[in-house]
């Protein structure tokens, strides 16, 4: 194809070439008689033009095929993907998701594995493996928690002395020392709160209700915060005694207000009921749990808990009783810890009151 325009030609008209002179084999034509073959050199023509024809029938045979394998080829992923699986839901193990097995990367042989199928791997958009989830150490009470404690209350074996532990994560009630029922003093101070909520929540009761020289409710946060006697005694006789009684009988808890027995526990459960949302609404839970901190009384278990550990408590104190019952927590973890103790009197008030808080001390070295 000549160019449109060429500005090294001359513009006149191109001269037409002349044909080239044709050419034949020696003896395949006549001089004079217009260059025309006779009929021995037709046959030999004929064999060598069908030759010829057929050579390149056979190369155009090979360029397609060849073109049709390599359109084939680049068709081809470099690494086909395996038979989409049915998708199925991740498995749980210990509390951390697993991917389930079709999500996985094959593991190669050492015999087989090369850099390129990582690479190809990688390039699909999956990991040459998925690294190790580091196992979290999640405390727990163990053997080893049981026979501090029980080596604590044996050393100071002049008192008694009853302790229950709560890990509310399961439920799971360890109770160390004696386990029979003590004079509660002040810790049923939260069994009473939690049965007048109960009554508000069943719409029998109401929090704004006129009682004593404040309301229903005033009168629980001085009963709970300030261990309130007069308040108590308000907030038991809104409740009645049957009352009383039928509440702590629906939570499991044998219970008498004219006596003011628990076990450590029983009252370590109500905690827990009361921490897990158990027993009130969340509004109400919140309430109580926030009366039981920066109470009239920190001397106790509060002393001895570590820093940045959040305690939730509820003091007794009554002649030779003194208890001290609380909820435990820090980063989603939260233990009810009840120390239930019996002396002489009051005057053997500092010994306990140590005895309490090295058990503290040994609880939250465990657990937090």
């Amino acid at each position: 194809m000549m160019p449109a325009n060429d500005s090294n030609n001359s513009t006149g008209p191109v001269p037409k070439p002349e044909p080239a002179p044709r050419h034949y084999r020696s003896g395949g034509h006549r001089a004079n008689d217009g260059s025309r073959p006779g009929p021995r050199s037709l046959a030999r023509r004929a064999g060598r033009t069908r030759r010829q024809y057929l050579t390149a029938a056979a190369v155009a045979l090979a360029l397609v095929a060849a073109g049709v394998y390599a359109g084939v080829q680049a068709a081809l992923p470099v690494d086909p993907p395996a038979a989409a699986a049915t998708p199925t839901a991740p498995v749980t193990d210990a509390g951390r998701t697993v991917p389930p097995a079709s999500d996985l990367p094959a593991t190669a042989s050492p015999t087989t594995a090369s850099p390129a199928a990582g690479a190809v791997s990688a390039a699909a958009g999956k990991p040459a493996e998925i690294p190790a989830v580091p196992a979290v150490a999640v405390p727990a009470i163990d053997p080893e928690l049981d026979s501090q404690i029980n080596g604590i209350i044996a050393a100071n074996s002049a008192y008694a002395l009853g302790v229950s532990l709560i890990d509310v994560s399961d439920g799971v009630v360890h109770g160390y020392g004696i386990q029979d029922k003590f004079v509660a003093a002040s810790t049923a101070k939260i069994l009473a709160a939690s049965a007048y909520y109960h009554l508000v929540e069943t719409g029998r009761a109401s929090l704004t209700a006129p009682m004593g020289n404040s309301t229903a409710g005033t009168q629980i946060r001085r009963m709970v915060q300030q261990s309130n006697n007069d308040s108590w005694a308000l907030i038991l006789r809104a409740v009645g005694a049957r009352g009383i009684t039928d509440y702590a009988a629906s939570i499991g808890i044998t219970y008498d207000r004219t006596v003011n027995l628990l076990t450590p526990t029983e009252m370590a459960r109500t905690l827990q009921l009361l921490y897990t949302g158990q027993l009130l609404n969340a509004r109400n839970t919140a309430q109580l749990l926030s009366y039981m901190q920066n109470t009239n009384f920190e001397t106790l278990i509060p002393p001895a808990v570590p820093p940045g550990v959040g305690v939730h408590h509820k003091y007794g104190l009554l002649f030779g009783n003194l208890h001290d019952a609380a909820v435990l927590d820090k980063d989603g973890r939260a233990f009810v810890f009840v120390v239930y103790t019996r002396g002489r009197n009051y005057s053997d008030m500092g010994p306990r009151t140590q005895i309490i808080q090295q058990l503290t001390r040994t609880v939250t070295a465990a657990l937090f």
